[in-house]
């Protein structure tokens, strides 16, 4: 444990547990330097804020007479101090990697640790991209690409994502014989195994074979659909690249991300009238309420679809 700051903020034989503690991360768990900061950084916040609640530098007997109170008492005051959810989830987190050390070299009870709930981060959405902005992303004449084969797949790829709903990652587990060239629908294996059925627009087809046509590459029909520039499985990251280099180039915002086109999909859908049912098939979610904190439906929007439809609105 770091000894710059001149507050005695725990007592010897705490301050060297928290040493050895550091060591044990570093040496047999071969945490990173950056986690090994964090944890110092978020013990030394728990024990600076001990220090002040009981009135004196905190002992390794002393953690074992706090209560869930206590622990709680803690994150209200990190909460105060403008501290996000997610992050004191990983303070506390930490401090129970400290708090399990101590109990397995039995000077601790980490029970009261373990009582107490992290605090429940709120769920971060992509932003949908607009209409314009997500046809100009699955544009192949846009994009940056040096090779007319790399600029085609990108297009492709992005197509599955805003044209049919697909997670990139099951955009790039495709394989070669899956390629909807011809059908009208393609069956996607998704999270968990499930099976679901999408509809292919015809410029989704469009785009497909004009990647296959200029592909350099002989693709094996068990082989993947989308490949690298050395005929390798296509990366995400690639994926992820190419759309940062067209956010500069279009003037897109920074929440332009893959994953957003997926989103985009789904918000579109939905403000052009689809019904949630419909959009938690395409989408493959097992829970409607997982399609309705997805596509960002809000009161309005229910209260609009309400009175626009219930006999007695």
């Amino acid at each position: 444990m770091t000894a710059e700051s001149p507050l005695q903020i725990a007592a010897p034989d705490l301050a060297a547990a928290a040493a050895d503690w550091q060591r044990h991360l570093g040496a047999e768990r071969r945490a990173s330097p950056k986690t090994l900061e964090a944890y110092d950084r978020d013990l030394r916040q728990f024990l600076s804020f001990l220090t002040l609640h009981l009135g004196e530098p905190p002992r390794i007997a002393s953690l074992s007479e706090l209560r869930p109170a206590d622990i709680r008492a803690f994150l209200a005051r990190r909460r105060g101090e403008g501290i996000e959810a997610r992050s004191l989830g990983r303070s506390l987190a930490g401090i129970r990697s400290f708090i399990r050390f101590l109990e397995r070299r039995g000077e601790a009870n980490a029970a009261p640790f373990a009582a107490v709930r992290a605090p429940k981060a709120r769920k971060s959405l992509p932003k949908p991209v607009e209409a314009g902005q997500a046809l100009r992303l699955v544009d192949a004449g846009e994009s940056l690409a040096e090779e007319p084969w790399v600029a085609a797949r990108d297009a492709a790829v992005m197509s599955l994502l805003y044209g049919a709903g697909l997670r990139i990652s099951e955009a790039l587990g495709l394989t070669r014989a899956e390629a909807p060239l011809a059908a009208d629908v393609l069956r996607v294996t998704g999270k968990g195994g499930k099976t679901r059925i999408v509809p292919i627009l015809p410029a989704i087809r469009a785009g497909l074979a004009a990647y296959l046509r200029l592909c350099p590459f002989a693709l094996p029909p068990d082989g993947p659909l989308f490949v690298g520039v050395r005929g390798g499985p296509l990366s995400p990251r690639i994926v992820q690249l190419a759309i940062e280099r067209l956010r500069g180039a279009l003037g897109l915002p920074d929440s332009a991300t893959p994953h957003a086109l997926r989103h985009s999909f789904a918000t579109h859908l939905l403000s052009a009238g689809a019904d949630l049912r419909s959009i938690q098939e395409l989408l493959g979610h097992a829970s409607l309420s997982t399609t309705q904190v997805y596509t960002g439906v809000d009161a309005s929007r229910l209260i609009e679809v309400y009175r626009r439809t219930h006999p007695r609105a």
